[in-house]
């Protein structure tokens, strides 16, 4: 039985997208509690600038926005070959997953700390270890409702705005179907965390949390189209990998105008 899973190529293709969807998923999580400057990161000086009469923003970013494009390339690729409901599974998987290492990073700060630990790093500038380790895994609990329900509510709004599209469109215009519904999700993803972790959790002014999402949103806007020809170039990979008679089996399953694909096992 197994060899027969991991001889099928289709699997082993979801397979590999279902884990690094996974685990790109955690990782941005577990890296989004540092903020960077993108002005910075290019060289650049930083200029602050108003927006909904919020004074003083910059292009000052969580690091999360380094890997949730990504994530969201991911999505429209299995969205593709495999449909909403693998999605929607792969998204559960996420979160489930996501919400374990929450609590596992909560019992870590909790359990007792040596004492030649916790003083370990002074010369090198860190001098409570305990207190750094809980500074980085120790977000607050909004924080983390919020990105979870951003994730979740907007992996389902992208697959809704992707199949829409594809209706209308066919196997034509990858570049509209991929980058709309990426560029349509991070919207919604930006307003609902910010909205949840900070004007549910900090009680912060609707304009703030408006123009703050409007910034990281319009990195995201940007990244997003530049990404595009990545959509392109997976596209053509798997199409080599499987074989066009299966990717359009598949495509066309995802589609819900065939009944799943059948492929024989092979043994290469």
């Amino acid at each position: 039985m197994i060899k027969n899973i991991l001889n099928d190529k289709p699997t082993k293709l979801f397979m590999v997208f279902a884990c690094f969807f996974v685990a790109n998923a955690l990782i941005a999580e577990c890296i989004g509690g540092k903020l960077f400057s993108l002005e910075k990161l290019f060289g650049l000086p930083v200029h602050t600038f108003t927006l909904f009469g919020e004074s003083g923003l910059a292009y000052t970013l969580t690091a999360g926005v380094l890997l949730w494009p990504l994530e969201f390339v991911m999505t429209d690729i299995v969205n593709e070959y495999f449909g909403p409901k693998a999605v929607r599974r792969i998204s559960y998987i996420a979160v489930a997953l996501i919400s374990y290492a929450f609590i596992m990073f909560f019992v870590a700060m909790k359990v007792p700390a040596d004492s030649w630990w916790r003083g370990s790093k002074a010369e090198g500038g860190i001098p409570d270890m305990q207190t750094a380790f809980s500074g980085i895994f120790g977000q607050g609990m909004w924080i983390i409702l919020g990105s979870l329900t951003a994730f979740l509510v907007s992996q389902i709004v992208d697959v809704t705005v992707f199949h829409r599209i594809k209706r209308h469109t066919g196997e034509k215009h990858v570049w509209l179907r991929a980058t709309g519904s990426t560029i349509v999700s991070q919207l919604v993803d930006s307003f609902i965390v910010l909205y949840i972790a900070f004007k549910l959790g900090n009680n912060w002014s609707y304009q703030r949390v408006l123009a703050i999402c409007m910034v990281n949103y319009s990195y995201k806007f940007v990244v997003a189209i530049a990404l595009t020809p990545l959509i392109y170039w997976l596209e053509h990979r798997i199409e080599r990998y499987l074989g066009h008679a299966t990717a359009a089996k598949m495509k066309a399953a995802a589609m819900g105008k065939e009944h799943p694909y059948e492929e024989p096992v092979t043994n290469d």
